[in-house]
């Protein structure tokens, strides 16, 4: 049986489009692969970028990367706030996952300060 789940993720990354679609891809690999997902059981995909990444749309550069085809995908600038990490990437996923396991959500690439709580598996 499976449940609806929402996954977190982030990293952190240079703002070229190469290393944003590079994160991108590493970032949503990650999560896949930690959590036993195939992309049939997600939903959906919102991405939040910080003000000082506008090299590329980070679901531009998911599509590009031949992932996330069929998928429902969005992007937004973060919120900005006082003394909030830079250069970040931030993901949301929304999903299926089986019953029994449990979501693990990842924050790598120098994002692992935002929830060291949550990191601790990364």
């Amino acid at each position: 049986m499976k449940k609806l789940i929402a996954l977190r993720g982030a990293t952190c990354c240079r703002n070229d489009t190469d290393d944003i679609a590079a994160q991108v891809v590493a970032l949503y690999d990650e999560l896949l692969a930690r959590n036993q997902l195939r992309e049939p059981d997600i939903v959906s995909l919102i991405f939040s970028i910080t003000r000082d990444l506008d090299a590329i749309n980070p679901a531009a550069a998911l599509r590009h990367s031949n992932r996330a085809a069929n998928l429902a995908l969005f992007a937004v600038q973060e919120a900005e706030t006082r003394d909030s990490l830079e250069r970040t990437l931030r993901v949301l996923i929304h999903c299926y996952m089986d019953h029994d396991l449990t979501p693990c959500h990842v924050y790598q690439n120098g994002a692992e300060i935002l929830r060291p709580d949550r990191s601790k598996n990364t």
